[in-house]
């Protein structure tokens, strides 16, 4: 049986954007995560995040310092009742430093392969799932997946480049916001 979920992107979204951070004791949730997060979970949404971390690439730390921040991420919000049933990351970037990351690749958003992926290990069923993130690349890689998405206007987003795909369904202020309006909509 396919179940439903809601793909996160992780800076700027889930937790507060500081750049190329893998440093557990700086991450820290935005304000509405755990709200929007617990509602739902509650309602049977599977919680699964989905992040570029073009870092790795850039050859600003090892794709290992991943490893941390994901058990640091699934400790704090299973501190708050909501278990992460995923956590999915494209090391990848065209301009990066390190040889075996700097390729293109399916994974990077606005390409939907890590949704793709997670769907299918976890399965998902795309159709009656979200994306939501902070940037349009994330509301393109949602879509292009099958998915219902929704920007968090919190403005990260600063290229504007436009395009169907790059329309989000909804804009919220935080993912309290976001939660309320899935669960309207899905009711």
């Amino acid at each position: 049986m396919m179940t439903r979920a809601v793909f996160l992107d992780k800076d700027g979204t889930l937790v507060e954007d500081v750049p190329y951070n893998v440093d557990p004791a700086q991450i820290r949730l935005m304000p509405g995560s755990v709200e929007g997060l617990q509602a739902l979970h509650g309602a049977g949404f599977r919680l699964v995040v989905i992040s570029n971390q073009s870092g790795v690439a850039r050859g600003y730390f090892a794709e290992s310092a991943l490893h941390a921040v994901a058990e640091h991420l699934r400790k704090l919000l299973a501190e708050a009742g909501v278990p992460l049933a995923g956590f999915y990351y494209c090391p990848h970037h065209p301009d990066g430093t390190v040889p075996a990351y700097t390729q293109p690749c399916s994974c990077r958003k606005p390409a939907p392969g890590l949704i793709l992926q997670a769907a299918e290990e976890l399965g998902i069923n795309l159709e009656q799932s979200w994306f939501i993130g902070d940037i349009l690349n994330d509301i393109e890689a949602g879509r292009r997946a099958g998915c219902r998405a929704i920007l968090l206007d919190n403005g990260h987003e600063t290229e504007w480049l436009g395009g169907s795909l790059r329309e989000p369904h909804h804009t919220v202020r935080d993912l309290a916001e976001a939660a309320r309006t899935i669960l309207e909509l899905t009711r």
